[in-house]
Parts: structure tokens; sequence; C-alpha cells
């Protein structure tokens, strides 16, 4: 596979609306075989006792504990049919579609890049996001293995190689560039060893803490891999809070009575719940949490508690 070296020549997502002026059959291996993946959404499934709905969500936006995957995985066929490269920015995820880009932000370091949605997974309870290897050590978190983490879908982006991946084309329309991509200034380097070569850091305009919009940019740069379009190893820098909180939520319930159920579950386990209120589609919703937690091993282990216990929609956040 071509991996991405550098950010001499980039490839930038231009957009939806010129999908049709770049028609053209997906790369394949010699077997004839593609590689370039097909559009894959999936049917509910269970795993370890809790269900998983896949879905189009074009509004999600999330926080939670990201993990990595690497070698044991390097070369297969991911679950819409790609082939897993851990030096590339691609990641598995429970139920957007396939493929998707995401923003991916570390929220103890501010890092942040996009990522290409090709897997299913991580299956533990506690992770929102498995990461490639190559993601984990852009945003620094390859060494202790997990990290406090802000999923955000590029809706615009990840429509366009949605429609592309429909129509058997490798990717949306693509404007190919000399010189690093737009929207910020190179401010220097994020030293990170392996093969897929320098990373460049840029400034970003908007905070990346809980609830704030998707920064820039509205294009992503990247480069074509087996008729993939594949973001390229751009980081930028986020302002964060420091010391993001971790709770379990056990659910966001709309009424008063699931409220009561909720928290009788977890007296009878002996655990206490804060209630709080937000706003989602206009309608007001009663999230129900336990914590804050100190570290993560607490969140795990106080998680699989909470979802034998019956609570299966329990997931952990950070706040």
């Amino acid at each position: 596979m071509r991996r991405w070296r550098g950010v001499s020549r980039v490839f930038v997502l231009v957009g939806v609306a010129a999908l049709a002026a770049c028609a053209q059959k997906p790369a394949g291996t010699g077997s004839g075989l593609p590689t370039s993946g097909v559009y894959k959404v999936g049917k509910p499934y269970q795993i370890n006792g809790v269900w998983y709905y896949p879905k189009e969500d074009y509004s999600y936006d999330e926080t939670g504990i990201a993990s990595w995957y690497g070698p044991g995985f390097h070369e297969k066929n991911t679950a819409n049919g790609e082939i897993y490269d851990q030096n590339e920015l691609t990641a598995a995820h429970k139920t957007l579609p396939m493929p998707s880009l995401v923003r991916v932000t570390n929220l103890d370091n501010g890092r942040s890049i996009v990522v290409r949605v090709n897997d299913r997974g991580p299956y533990a309870n506690g992770r929102i996001i498995d990461m490639s290897r190559r993601g984990a050590q852009l945003l620094g978190f390859d060494g202790p293995g997990t990290a406090k983490v802000r999923v955000q879908i590029l809706a615009e982006e990840s429509r366009a190689i949605a429609a592309a991946a429909r129509q058997g084309t490798p990717a949306p329309m693509l404007a190919e560039l000399d010189g690093p991509p737009p929207k910020a200034a190179p401010r220097g380097r994020i030293e990170v060893t392996g093969p897929a070569g320098p990373v460049t850091t840029l400034a970003a305009a908007r905070p990346a803490v809980v609830g704030a919009p998707i920064p820039p940019p509205a294009t992503v740069a990247g480069s074509m891999s087996e008729g993939r379009f594949v973001p390229a190893p751009v980081v930028s820098q986020l302002p964060v809070r420091a010391h993001e909180a971790i709770y379990v939520q056990v659910g966001a319930f709309g009424s008063e009575e699931n409220v009561a159920k909720a928290r009788a579950r977890l007296s009878a386990i002996g655990q206490r719940a804060s209630v709080s209120q937000t706003r989602s589609a206009g309608m007001t919703l009663h999230r129900v949490r336990v914590g804050p937690l100190d570290n993560v091993d607490r969140a795990d282990s106080l998680l699989n508690q909470i979802i034998q216990a019956g609570l299966t929609e329990a997931k952990i956040v950070v706040d």
C-alpha cells in the first residue's frame, strides 16, 4: 500500500458537489479483489450482552476513552473490506458509517487529528474508538494505551466519501496542491518515530472543550492509497480544559420515571448517582451519572458492574 510521507504534496477534500466529475473504478489487488472497501452501516449486533445500533449519524459528537490496535491486525481486512494499515490514520468505531471521517482530540494534551473510520470496534465496554497505531502516536497515547478523547464526525466530508464509496469511485473530487494544507500556518513539529514520516503541527482557531463546535479545517488534507482517501498526519494543537473528569453515564432519559428506575438499580449495587439536565434535539434529557472517577481503571470496573446489573446502555464519558 502507498502510505502518506510528509506534507510536501497533499490532496484536499473539497466536497460532495463534484463527485460525478471523478468517477473511476476503484484500485485493486493483484488478485482482482478491491482494497478500497465498500460503504457499510450494518445491522444491530450484540457483544458481551450489549447491543449496538449502527446508523448514519452526521451530528455525532461524544467524549470517552480511546484505545488503539496495531500489529495483530496489520494487513488484515477491516469490517468494510479495506486492508488495515497500522501506519495510516484510520480507526474502528462501534456504530458510525464506514467510511466516514472524524476528528479525534486528546483532552489531556490538546492534540487533534482527522482519521478515517473503516472498521468496527472496540469491543471493550469502556472504549469509544480504537485508533490505528499511527493515530495513537500522533495523539500521544501509544505508550499508556488509552486517552480521554472527544470524537466529532466531519459531516460534509463524511457524506462525500460515503457517496463516493456507494458509486464505486475512489474518493470525492480532489485538488492537488503544492505545499502544506490551508487554514493554519505550520507551528513546528511533533517528533514521532515510525515509518510514516514527519508530522506538521497546526494552530487551531477554536477550542476543543466539550460542547464546542468542530474546529477547522472545513477541508481535509490527505492522499490517495489503493483507491481510498487517507487523511494526512496533520496535528492541530487545540486548547483544552485541564483534568477533564471521567464519569459512567447510565443513560440520558426523557422521563422522571426512567430516572427513578435507573437510580434504584444503582442503589441496589451500592452506587449513588447524580442527575443533571441537558438539551438534545429540542428535548430536555436527564443524565444519570456516577462519578467523577479518578482514573480509567476505576471507570472500567464500575462500568462493568453497572452493565452486569442490567443497565446495558451505560458508557464512560468525559466532561
